[in-house]
């Protein structure tokens, strides 16, 4: 479910002089990739808000400038995101989907202040998955916050097989849990062709990691769709943090890429769009 409402904020500060309009065959091309709609492309020209940004970390003027090639390389030294841009431009295909708007309120002085918080899950569908949670005072403000904040939290997903390592991997490696709150959810392997056997809510979030075959175990308040989300998503974390046999080659080591490219950082410094 994609939201063509959703602008990115970097699109509502350019001004009408800095949109220019996007190409047929390039419009054609991204709404089959995003599928958004032409007036939204109009103004989310990739290249367009690409070329006029000033990457504020090292991170993404290592990513802008070419240094680092893919979000593994990332993961592979555990670098913090600080900017969304960044996966945005390494996952294209993510698609993002609202699981639950809910109202809250705050007693104060002058009466209940109400907010809506939104929950929103993100994933390509290939071993990529996110989850985010914002709360603000209108609905759209809450849905684009947490579609942020979901890009950030995106993580990489293990899959595996159930029994003969044939085709590609479809289901989770091994047994793995996650808890919040009282909510505990449980995911099981299942052989090739089970389907995910789950809650619409973490039959979702898995379907968003790429997982095509899993049992699911749930116990706890699971009509707290918050925290329910967040334990199936605290187990899908757990997937690259069980340590398998085939796990223990050695791997070299090597540099952290900010200090193998410190030279190209320090000549860039005077750069930063702070």
């Amino acid at each position: 479910m994609q939201h063509a409402d959703v602008v990115d904020s970097d699109v509502e500060e350019a001004t009408e002089a800095e949109v220019v309009a996007v190409p047929a065959e390039e419009a054609a091309r991204m709404r089959k990739r995003s599928g958004l709609y032409p007036s939204v492309l109009y103004l989310c020209s990739t290249y367009n808000i690409w070329s006029r940004r000033v990457p504020v970390t090292k991170l993404g003027r290592l990513v802008k400038d070419g240094k680092i090639k893919s979000m593994e390389e990332i993961y592979l030294f555990s670098l913090p995101v600080k900017e969304f841009q960044i996966v945005d431009f390494f996952l294209p295909k993510l698609k993002d989907e609202v699981m639950k708007i809910m109202p809250v309120q705050k007693q104060t002085r002058a009466g209940q202040r109400t907010r809506f918080k939104a929950f929103v899950a993100i994933g390509d569908s290939d071993g990529h998955v996110g989850l985010g949670v914002k709360c603000a005072k209108e609905v759209a403000t809450a849905i684009r916050g947490a579609i942020i904040l979901a890009k950030l939290s995106v993580i990489p997903v293990r899959r595996g097989y159930w029994g003969a390592a044939l085709g590609e991997p479809h289901t989770v490696p091994s047994k793995v849990s996650g808890k919040v709150g009282s909510v505990m959810c449980r995911l099981i392997p299942a052989p090739r062709g089970t389907g995910i056997v789950a809650a619409p809510a973490s039959k979702r979030l898995l379907q968003l990691a790429g997982v095509e075959d899993c049992y699911t175990q749930s116990k706890g308040s699971t009509a707290t769709m918050g925290n329910f989300l967040k334990a199936t998503f605290a187990a899908i974390t757990k997937t690259y943090a069980f340590l398998t046999p085939d796990l223990w080659r050695e791997i070299p080591v090597s540099k952290v890429p900010y200090d193998e490219h410190s030279a190209h950082l320090q000549l860039t410094a005077g750069k930063k769009g702070y």
